[in-house]
C-alpha cells in the first residue's frame, strides 16, 4: 500500500518555479474568457520565477499545497486591504493547478490560511472574487462565505465586478 502525503508550508524562494508554474496553469483554467486574453497574458507573464523568488524574500506570506512532493497550489495571505470592511485579515490568492481541484485540496488550504491569519492576531477575513469565476464564487459561498462588498477592476477597457466574501 502507498501512502500519499498531503502537506502545507510555508514558500521558500527555491519553489518560485514551481509557484510560477501553477500561478500559469491556475490562472489561465480560471480566468479565459472572463479576463481578455491580452491582459490574462501580460499578468501571467509579470508572475515568472523571479517575481515569485522576490516576493518571498520580501516576506510575502506564501503557503503551499504538496501532494505526493508535487506543488499542487498556493496562497498567498496578509493585512486586508479593504479598510471599509471589518475583517482584518485577507486571501489575497488561493489557487490550485487545474487536475487538483474540486477534491477537497482548496478546503485545506482555505482552512490553512484562515488559522494562519488567526494565529498572526487578524480577526475575521476577506477574499475578493470575479463575479463571472462561476466555480470559485461556489466554492467560497459552500465553506461560509458571505457576500459583503463589490468593486469593480478594469481588464483592457473591460469592467469585471469584484465580490468581497467574508467570514467573521
Amino acid at each position: 500500500m502507498t501512502t500519499l502525503s498531503i502537506d502545507i508550508r510555508r514558500a521558500e524562494p527555491e519553489d518560485a518555479d514551481a509557484i510560477a508554474a501553477v500561478h500559469d496553469r491556475a490562472w489561465r483554467g480560471a480566468y479565459a474568457g472572463i479576463i481578455p486574453h491580452r491582459a490574462l497574458n501580460a499578468m501571467i507573464g509579470r508572475r515568472g520565477p523571479q517575481w515569485w523568488a522576490n516576493a518571498i524574500r520580501r516576506s510575502t506570506t506564501v503557503l503551499l499545497l504538496e501532494v505526493g512532493g508535487e506543488l499542487a497550489g498556493y496562497a498567498t495571505l496578509g493585512r486586508s486591504r479593504a479598510r471599509d470592511l471589518a475583517q482584518a485579515g485577507e486571501i489575497y490568492e488561493l489557487y490550485l493547478s487545474p487536475e487538483f481541484q474540486g477534491i477537497g485540496f482548496g478546503h485545506r488550504l482555505f482552512r490553512a490560511a484562515k488559522d494562519m491569519l488567526g494565529a498572526h492576531g487578524f480577526s475575521g477575513l476577506v477574499v475578493w472574487v470575479l463575479e463571472e469565476n462561476d466555480p470559485a464564487r461556489a466554492f467560497y459561498e459552500r465553506i461560509g462565505g458571505r457576500d459583503a462588498a463589490d468593486s469593480v477592476e478594469i481588464f483592457d477597457n473591460k469592467a469585471l465586478r469584484k465580490i468581497a466574501y467574508v467570514w467573521d
